[in-house]
């Protein structure tokens, strides 16, 4: 099944530098409870920066400006 895209490409590009950033940060404290749930937390933000669609954001009834 294909989703239409909707999240702008702006946001995309936040989320994927957001995502980068929460690795970091997980790297950085090492093993533990908290750095898995940002781990998993950074791998749920790049899918969702790679693909354009934001399953949170449809519920909520959000679309792109341009559709």
């Amino acid at each position: 099944m294909w989703y239409a895209k909707n999240l702008p490409v702006w946001e995309r590009a936040l989320r994927f530098i957001a995502a980068l950033l929460m690795g970091l940060g997980a790297w950085r404290m090492g093993a533990g409870p908290v750095a898995f749930a940002l781990v998993a937390s950074a791998v749920i933000t790049v899918v969702t920066a790679l693909v354009g669609f934001c399953p949170m954001c449809a519920m909520v009834g959000r679309r792109r400006l341009d559709q």
